[in-house]
């Protein structure tokens, strides 16, 4: 399926790494915002130096709130800052016709504030599996159903004859409407696995996998552990679907059984961000990425993954430079490159054996003193010590 294209949107999101474009915010009003409405928490996340935020409108939205909403859909049109909606949490789109039209319901108030608050992302959960099994029937019915609703946000977005009814609302008409995001589920009995999400979005055009590493770690009985793990996630992510934009979910996850049972903050879950980063800082060149804390700490977690990808990117930058400087000298020196890192590393590991040696002689007789030997390597590394400088 082919990306959908966003011309005209201006999104002028900086990039933090080579090519990569990367945005990080927190799902909802920050913690540590004063004033509650979603203005005020943009203008708190800017300062925080963070870029997105994605507006929870997970029951019903009181008509009070539209204006807020509008005044956020023209800061984020007039700035960087990249403003995404997530609907009804509970939703029964695989139940009878009661139960899928009460959810439809629940959606179209979010697909009218999306269009008011200039949402690049709508978020949907499908929910249970209800009366269908696992497989192409149950994939076919979210497919039609989601494509009703890509066609319900193009009607909602706006058309030529309602210019001057929208002229409040520029991107309305100047821009592409919300992309319809899928969210991956975290427990057995929901309609949601990556596969399946997919596989939908590859049949319905305007559609975009939200891939919640939460739900997908929780679901896969603890899948993501390495960078090679988010590698293969997203290699199967672009295979099959295509395009490089992305749409993710992050937070530490308790779970059991393959089901998750509720976030946690991500320090406090075996689910950690650090080879996320690193996949990122490694291999994410080719990324349009944008990644939203659901962790209990919202900001603060948005904040800390935002320190481990800034450290992931100078670990490798550094890596890179020890190698550029070691093909130089091994250059003006007529020698192979592994030749001469081999002999720095024998080198290190000399001075290494002197130091533990010197260390052993200075230990008063009697007294035991236990030296801990560290592996040496030249891949990025999160384990060597607790950050310094955390202040979460």
């Amino acid at each position: 399926m082919a990306e959908t294209p966003f011309e005209g949107i201006p999104f002028r999101a900086f990039s933090r790494g080579v090519g990569m474009t990367l945005k990080l915010g927190p799902a909802g009003v920050p913690l540590s915002c004063k004033g509650r409405t979603i203005v005020e928490g943009m203008d708190d996340i800017t300062v925080l130096g963070l870029d997105a935020m994605e507006v929870q409108t997970v029951r019903t939205i009181q008509p009070q709130h539209f204006d807020q909403y509008w005044q956020a859909g023209i800061l984020s049109w007039n700035s960087d800052f990249e403003m995404n909606m997530h609907g009804p949490y509970y939703a029964e789109l695989l139940g009878n016709k009661r139960e899928r039209n009460r959810t439809l319901s629940k959606m179209e108030t979010s697909l009218q504030a999306g269009k008011i608050v200039n949402a690049r992302h709508l978020t949907f959960h499908v929910g249970p599996y209800g009366e269908y099994d696992p497989g192409d029937e149950a994939n076919e019915q979210v497919a039609n159903i989601f494509s009703g609703v890509v066609e319900r946000v193009r009607e909602v977005w706006g058309v030529a004859e309602e210019e001057e009814d929208y002229a409040a609302f520029p991107w309305v008409h100047e821009a592409e409407p919300s992309l319809v995001g899928i969210e991956t589920s975290g427990r057995q009995e929901l309609w949601g696995t990556v596969e399946e999400v997919i596989e939908v979005c590859n049949h319905v055009e305007g559609t975009v996998p939200v891939l919640n590493m939460g739900h997908i770690h929780a679901r896969g009985h603890g899948r993501l552990r390495t960078s090679e793990d988010y590698s293969e996630l997203f290699d199967q992510v672009r295979k099959t679907y295509g395009g490089s934009t992305f749409y993710c979910h992050f937070a530490g996850v308790e779970h059991r059984m393959g089901n998750a049972l509720h976030y946690t903050q991500i320090k406090k879950s075996d689910l950690k961000f650090e080879p996320f980063a690193e996949f990122l800082a490694e291999e994410g060149d080719w990324m349009d990425i944008t990644i939203i804390s659901d962790s209990p700490l919202l900001e603060h977690d948005a904040m800390y993954m935002l320190q481990h990808y800034d450290k992931a990117r100078q670990r490798l930058l550094e890596i890179k430079a020890r190698d550029e400087r070691r093909v130089k000298l091994a250059t003006a020196q007529g020698i192979d490159p592994e030749e001469l890192k081999k002999r720095e590393e024998d080198e290190a590991e000399a001075r290494k054996s002197q130091l533990s040696s010197d260390t052993k002689e200075k230990v008063p007789a009697g007294v035991k003193k236990e030296v801990t030997k560290k592996k040496s390597s030249s891949m990025i590394s999160f384990e060597d010590k607790e950050d310094e400088d955390d202040i979460f």
